[in-house]
């Protein structure tokens, strides 16, 4: 009797000992890091050709994120996912669209943070082609990330995933977003922005714009990040080489006055250069940003806009 009793503690221990490893699994993995890192490896691949605005590597790239869209049934912000703009550069005509799909808050289903990445690159040079792994497949990857975070995790602000295209162009696509929006400016509380988030010899990540919205900086510096890992503010006020303010997409919201942070690294050797590679990338410092950034999201759904 007294060795059954012992054979059904033992059981049970092993039961519930496994049950908080699950749990504790599923807390540390928010989210498939092989799909982040194969993501990433596809769209920096040489059959997307760089991804140029217009071409059809951009356009290719284009359909590969409706259909990653589609796989955690994210529904689209407008009658379909893209957004079509066209506009004349050097004297150069292009037509691009913006990738804009939508998730709806529990709780502010008509307020709206956007959540977004550029995935337009250089495309060909001279019969050279410039994957951008980090600039900006990283930023794309990431946002299917949070596709499937949210999936699981259904935010109290309604999300917009924005996959802008022709950032390397001027801005062009968020650009056109905010002048063309479904949505009203007032109705968009915040932006978070993603661009060159996957290597840093540094290990560094940059939270960009606490200099301008000081509420942000005890959201950052309360995110507890792994060991090594350094999540930093700066570039965006004071003394500063660069300024990143304007860098990337999220220059075109704050020029409407919304709240943003912009997360990315500073320059690199590979930066806008072919060698901007799958290869050069760091696959834990990665995973690192974008559980980083999931984070700081976390928090900013709980703020009252």
């Amino acid at each position: 009797m007294n060795k059954l009793f012992c054979l059904l503690i033992i059981c049970f221990l092993s039961f519930t000992n496994g049950f908080s490893q699950t749990k504790s699994q599923v807390y540390d993995q928010p989210f498939s890091e092989d799909a982040l890192l194969k993501n990433l490896e596809n769209l920096s691949s040489d059959a997307f050709e760089g991804r140029r605005t217009g071409t059809r590597g951009g356009i290719k790239a284009r359909k590969y994120i409706i259909n990653e869209f589609h796989k955690f049934d994210i529904h689209p912000l407008l009658k379909t996912f893209e957004q079509p703009f066209s506009f004349t550069e050097d004297d150069v005509y292009y037509e691009g669209a913006n990738v804009l799909g939508l998730i709806k808050g529990t709780k502010f289903p008509n307020k709206y943070i956007v959540v977004s990445a550029h995935y337009d690159h250089e495309g060909i040079k001279n019969g050279v082609i410039y994957n951008g792994a980090d600039d900006n497949a990283s930023g794309v990857s990431a946002l299917f990330s949070f596709a499937e975070y949210l999936k699981n995790h259904p935010p109290q602000y309604s999300v917009i995933l924005a996959a802008f295209d022709a950032e390397e162009l001027g801005l062009q696509g968020s650009k056109y977003f905010v002048e063309h929006s479904k949505v009203g400016m007032n109705q968009i509380v915040f932006n978070i922005n993603m661009d060159m988030i996957s290597r840093s010899d540094k290990n560094e990540l940059y939270a960009v714009g606490t200099g301008h919205f000081k509420f942000l900086k005890p959201i950052i510096f309360s995110i507890k990040s792994k060991e090594g890992f350094k999540l930093k503010t700066g570039h965006d006020e004071g003394n500063w080489r660069d300024d990143w303010t304007h860098a990337s997409d999220h220059g075109s919201f704050f020029k409407k006055g919304i709240p943003f942070l912009y997360f990315g690294v500073e320059d690199h050797e590979d930066y806008h250069e072919p060698t901007d590679d799958y290869e050069n990338i760091q696959p834990d410092f990665y995973g690192n940003t974008v559980k980083a950034i999931l984070s700081v999201f976390e928090k900013l759904d709980k703020v009252k806009f």
